[in-house]
């Protein structure tokens, strides 16, 4: 392997020091796995305060919402991973079967060994240790790549990690486009990605070329549906927070609304007052509220800045928002009457939301169906046949009924998208299942066993096989 070294750091040493160790992991008790999350643990509680004032230096997120998304996230995926590693980790015996008399079988749970890590910027602190809580549960070593956008973010995780890790069990490499360029040059046992679905296409291809495994947690347009039976209350509700969470930069956040044309207007008079409870008396006290994100980046700023103007531009009206200020990196909640363009084709990643009417729910799964799969579906409905109807018709990687967001949190859920919004699952059991190699393992008798009558010279054994296919596999 080539010598590849950034900013004096020789991340081909670095490898091969996490690779020495990950073999000698692989023998480790389930105790000292647990004593590293423990110690992990231990530091997000003492440090809460230092996360809290990260995020909000990065892009204004409140402390609040640091709380909730990332902190309060990560504890609970650590102690949920605390309860049930041992379980997880114990060799699962599976089920004998006649050809196999006399012997036993089971599947062995290894660590995969050592594994990349690569973190975006919308939730930079979670997004980032619930994988390295998965990979050190599941044994291995891993290498950080935190989002170079959220700069405070960066080098909290790379002050967290030196204090809590040797470089030979967990690193931190800061850097952008090219830092990731080469370490994705590395033979990973696995890789973990959190981002948009055009550079998890990049990281694939990447990872092709040394066959490496790999988990894409990515996004896509998540659509809404609100039927005409729905409780309006609880759909806007729920549907503003879903939204206006992190400032609409949520990968599972509601991208646009499909609703039901007799309850259009009540619906978005019911999200217009939500969204006014939640964070201001009006469009102009959003910007004033303390519990009101701001976008991350005058990039991102621009881009949906834009596509509010498109859809202007388009004859589209404003149902509510559309209200900006670049000095502040702030966007209004704003509701577009209307669902083409750069509005109905990007992920939108803001607090921007399209909506468009249907009449039957054969024209929704029409609109659905014609996109690539979401990685969040969210139904609103109080029928039983509406929701079945879109579930059976529908493919998402997640979806939740009468809610929106809350299903990423669930334990014991699998959390990720299908093709293009994602491969691979991830919390709880299906993160240790990412970071592990389920390594099948059979325990043969010495002497005589079934198969060993059913070995050349064929003669033989041809009574025995025809006798095997007609009464045992017939």
């Amino acid at each position: 392997m080539e010598t590849n070294t950034i900013d004096n750091i020789d991340l081909t040493k670095l490898f091969d020091k996490q690779r020495k160790r990950s073999h000698e992991l692989r023998t480790e008790s389930i105790k000292k796995r647990k004593e590293r999350l423990r110690k992990l643990k231990k530091w997000v509680l003492d440090n809460r305060s230092k996360i809290q004032e990260a995020l909000y230096k990065d892009f204004k997120k409140p402390h609040s919402e640091t709380d909730l998304t990332e902190i309060a996230t990560i504890l609970l995926e650590i102690n949920h991973n605390l309860s049930k590693v041992d379980e997880w980790a114990r060799n699962e015996r599976v089920d004998g079967h006649i050809t196999f008399l006399g012997s036993k079988a089971y599947v062995q749970y290894e660590p995969k060994g050592v594994c990349l890590i690569i973190a975006p910027w919308n939730y930079p602190f979670q997004l980032m240790l619930n994988p390295l809580i998965s990979a050190i549960a599941a044994g291995n070593t891993a290498i950080l790549k935190p989002s170079e956008i959220t700069t405070n973010n960066a080098a909290l995780v790379s002050e967290m990690v030196n204090e809590l890790f040797d470089e030979s069990e967990v690193a931190v490499i800061e850097g952008g486009v090219q830092v990731t360029t080469d370490l994705l040059e590395l033979p990973f046992d696995h890789i973990f990605f959190t981002g948009s679905p055009n550079v998890g296409k990049i990281i694939m291809q990447a990872a092709a070329k040394n066959l490496t495994s790999v988990t894409l947690e990515l996004g896509g347009k998540s659509p809404v549906i609100v039927d005409e039976s729905a409780n309006l209350k609880d759909a806007a509700s729920r549907i503003a927070w879903g939204k206006l969470l992190n400032n609409g930069q949520t990968c599972v956040a509601p991208d646009y609304m499909l609703v039901h044309s007799s309850i259009k207007d009540k619906l978005v008079d019911a999200i217009k007052e939500e969204m006014i409870k939640q964070f201001g008396e009006g469009v102009d006290d959003f910007q004033k509220s303390d519990s009101y994100a701001r976008i991350v980046n005058d990039r991102h700023y621009e881009r949906l800045s834009s596509i509010i103007e498109d859809s202007i531009n388009q004859g589209f009206d404003i149902l509510y928002g559309g209200k900006t200020n670049s000095d502040d990196r702030f966007i209004s909640p704003t509701i577009i009457d209307g669902f083409d363009g750069r509005l109905a084709e990007d992920e939108l990643f803001g607090p921007v939301m399209g909506l468009k009417t249907f009449d039957n729910l054969d024209e929704v799964v029409e609109i659905v169906n014609s996109k690539p799969k979401p990685l969040s579906l969210y139904v609103f409905s109080r029928r039983k046949k509406n929701k079945k109807f879109l579930l059976d018709r529908l493919s998402a990687g997640t979806v939740a009924i009468n809610d929106t967001v809350q299903q990423q949190s669930h334990p014991n859920l699998p959390f990720g998208g299908v093709n293009n919004s994602g491969i691979g699952k991830s919390h709880g059991k299906y993160g240790f299942l990412a970071f592990s190699n389920e390594k099948a393992v059979l325990v043969q008798r010495s002497g005589l066993t079934n198969i060993s009558m059913l070995r050349p010279p064929y003669g033989k054994a041809k009574k025995i096989i025809d006798l095997f296919i007609n009464l045992i596999l017939k």
